[in-house]
């Protein structure tokens, strides 16, 4: 295996990889500091913050010959004997005097910036800067201008890494962002008639190591240090990106991508990063209700387990609707619940909405049509109940609208779940097929025609607000955790479920999980701890025993 010696320490890389001196030194637990190079954009070495020295080992005498001058870490690639020295007085004097350079013009106003708390010109100066600073301090300036919708530049806190730049013409292909001007005047800036408005504009924003960009939907809203991070899921579509819940006192402030190289590289689409304002919407519902002569009257979760099981039995023929917002546990919990309810429950996917058709992008990227992030997981967990028609698919929320206009169903539980505040996902037509039941249980985050009908109006979890496993259009499951607790009065899916089936103690959705593994093969992959990155139930399948 070729080896690679980082600081005298023997790290060994695959003979078919192709590394920077960056991605080497990693290896080795070593962090070289650079602020233009980012592993998913073109190498430019402008910034010239990962200038180390390099050299190379002969592999038969152990003689070490070093290149005269420091070299880009980012723009030098790694073989078999190269040699990466990191901590050299060389080397720390070259990073101090690069963050002396970008400090003596950058206006010092870090209590003002949104960026502080994670900007990268913050932490390099404090472990790699001057201990002093020579240069006379000039007044505070702060250029502002908008650039787009999404996202503000100031200007004067630009270093001029030029990621942004790279991203606009490389990952989204659209190039609204240029640099004008050369030299001493050099500036981001818009082409005339052309603002920043991509579809992955605000991942700019996330690439940008400095203050310079700002996100206009965060700005001054919460100081980073006052936020807890939680691994998530994006519910925006069947992507199913990696995200980064970043959220405080139950309340989200932020989505940012999370790399996960099998789903979503480095990015996140701003349909997905500006989708979570439904989970804080005022007219969302927030506690259970049981239809009487006036009206809903709210009822107690306690009851809710006992009383909506016997009312359903009750009524006779039950059909289902399972929301492909649900989790993998949560389907599969519901569909116990039901055919302990009804042995012959006809059990079907609930509404898959769909916008348009899949986008791509030149870096990679796509945006999919269809808006939920667990069809294929819902699907599939059907498939185990023997929910499959003769065809060989599982049915869907058109042939459930058929079962619940047959006088054989007498009752139907529709889990919904989407984030459309309107109560679009389903119109007047749609909800009159369910006019003929005894018994409708409705759980959705909104009211909506369908909900106006029900006989029992439950609400839902959001995306943050609940944990489990979803999988994506590629079939690549990811499990996650709960991000922020639901408004006071909301159960999420799983616990109601888990209580309707006897379980004792709290939901724990990793115990459903392994039970689920245990008991399917198609499922057999979700056994144990997942990686961050998720699986590919595909891969896993066609794996050899």
């Amino acid at each position: 295996m070729p080896t690679v010696i980082v600081d005298g320490q023997e790290i060994e890389i695959g003979a078919d990889e192709r590394l920077n001196c960056i991605e080497a030194a990693r290896r080795a637990g070593v962090e070289i500091p650079h602020y233009c190079w980012h592993p998913g954009l073109s190498v430019v070495a402008s910034c010239r913050m990962c200038l180390i020295q390099a050299g190379s080992r002969n592999a038969e005498t152990g003689e070490v010959s070093m290149i005269p001058k420091l070299v880009p870490g980012c723009q030098t690639p790694v073989k078999d004997g190269t040699v990466i020295v990191t901590d050299s007085d060389l080397v720390r004097d070259s990073r101090a005097r690069v963050e002396e350079a970008l400090l003596i013009d950058h206006p010092i106003d870090c209590p003002i910036c949104d960026k502080a708390g994670e900007c990268l010109l913050q932490d390099y100066h404090f472990e790699h800067g001057q201990s002093e600073r020579r240069a006379d301090i000039h007044a505070f300036t702060s250029r502002r201008r908008d650039v787009g919708p999404t996202v503000t530049l100031f200007v004067d806190r630009c270093i001029m890494c030029t990621r942004c730049v790279r991203f606009t013409r490389e990952v989204s292909g659209t190039a609204e962002l240029m640099v004008s001007a050369r030299g001493a005047k050099e500036e981001i800036d818009t082409f005339p008639g052309f603002p920043l408005e991509n579809k992955l504009a605000g991942n700019v924003v996330d690439l940008c190591p400095v203050g310079a960009l700002g996100d206009k939907d965060f700005l001054y809203q919460q100081r980073v240090w006052f936020l807890k991070k939680s691994a998530n899921v994006c519910g925006g579509c069947s992507a199913g990106c990696s995200i980064v819940t970043e959220h405080n006192q139950d309340t989200v402030y932020r989505l940012k991508p999370r790399e996960n190289p099998h789903v979503n590289k480095w990015w996140i689409c701003d349909e997905g990063r500006y989708g979570w304002h439904h989970l804080h919407d005022p007219s969302r519902l927030v506690e259970a209700g049981r239809r009487e002569a006036d009206g809903f009257t709210a009822i107690e979760w306690a009851d809710v387990v006992t009383q909506l099981r016997d009312d359903l039995k009750a009524a006779g023929r039950l059909a289902v609707a399972v929301s492909p917002q649900l989790t993998v546990e949560e389907a599969w919990m519901l569909c116990a619940v039901a055919r302990s309810i009804d042995p012959e429950a006809f059990l079907a996917v609930g509404h898959v909405p769909t916008i348009g058709d899949d986008e791509s992008f030149p870096g990679g990227f796509t945006i999919r049509g269809e808006k939920v992030p667990n069809r294929i997981g819902v699907e599939t967990v059907l498939g185990l109940f023997g929910a499959v028609a003769e065809d060989g698919t599982v049915p869907g929320w058109n042939e459930l609208l058929e079962q619940a206009q047959k006088d054989d169903v007498k009752a139907a539980w529709v889990t919904a779940g989407y984030p459309t505040p309107d109560g679009s996902w389903c119109d007047e037509q749609t909800a009159a097929a369910f006019d003929g039941l005894d018994c409708l249980v409705v759980q959705d985050l909104f009211d909506s025609p369908l909900s106006a009908r029900a006989h029992w109006r439950l609400p839902a979890a959001g995306f943050a607000e609940r944990a489990g496993t979803w999988v994506n259009c590629g079939h690549h499951a990811q499990s996650f955790e709960q991000a922020i607790r639901p408004p006071a009065g909301v159960w999420p899916e799983g616990r109601l479920f888990w209580n309707m089936l006897g379980r004792q103690g709290l939901y724990d959705p990793s115990g459903v999980r392994q039970q689920i593994a245990e008991n399917s093969a198609a499922f057999a992959a979700l056994a144990g701890d997942l990686p961050a990155t998720g699986v590919d139930l595909r891969l896993q399948q066609l794996a050899p025993n």
